[in-house]
């Protein structure tokens, strides 16, 4: 159940959401009942998705499995149509919860997905920098690093909110696991 009421934005912040995202979905309606934080939250989740030098599936694949270890329907649904638009493919979305032993990941994304769960978690050991920093330059370990701690907070708000999956996406699948 929504915990805050779905916003209308301010006019020249509803032009630059429209420029970037179309319709704003429920998350940032939510959020436009603070326009300075969903102005912010728009430029930094533009640059995370769209200026950023790491390939876009495996920033995908970071995403899905944070959605996936918060329980975030709404942060899985969302993605999934980005994720395979990227490139990810449908094998690994399945497979997405065993991708420690899974053979539909190579050494890299399973790198970036151990950054990703241990970020998500929130505690990233010795062993998995060690890793990541054997497939990824501090450049991009931070890039990575960055967008599984946003993912992490977009679940936690979507959570704190009770913002609801827009009616359109509700029939989504994979469901999450």
């Amino acid at each position: 159940m929504t915990r805050v009421p779905l916003a209308d934005f301010p006019p020249a912040l509803k032009q630059r959401l429209q420029e970037l995202w179309g319709t704003p979905p429920n998350l940032y309606r939510a959020l436009g009942n603070h326009p300075a934080l969903v102005a912010a939250w728009t430029e930094f989740s533009k640059m995370l998705r769209h200026d950023t030098r790491t390939p876009r599936v495996l920033r995908e694949l970071v995403i899905l499995r944070g959605a996936q270890l918060m329980r975030s329907e709404y942060e899985w649904a969302q993605h999934l149509a980005m994720a395979r638009k990227s490139g990810v493919r449908e094998a690994q979305i399945a497979d997405l919860a065993n991708w420690k032993t899974s053979a539909e990941f190579d050494a890299r994304e399973k790198a970036a997905l151990g950054v990703a769960e241990a970020v998500t978690q929130g505690h990233v050991g010795d062993a998995v920098y060690a890793e990541a920093m054997r497939h990824f330059d501090h450049h991009d370990y931070v890039e990575l690093a960055a967008v599984a701690a946003f993912y992490a907070m977009v679940g936690r708000m979507l959570d704190a909110m009770g913002v609801e999956l827009e009616p359109e996406l509700r029939d989504f699948s994979p469901k999450l696991p």
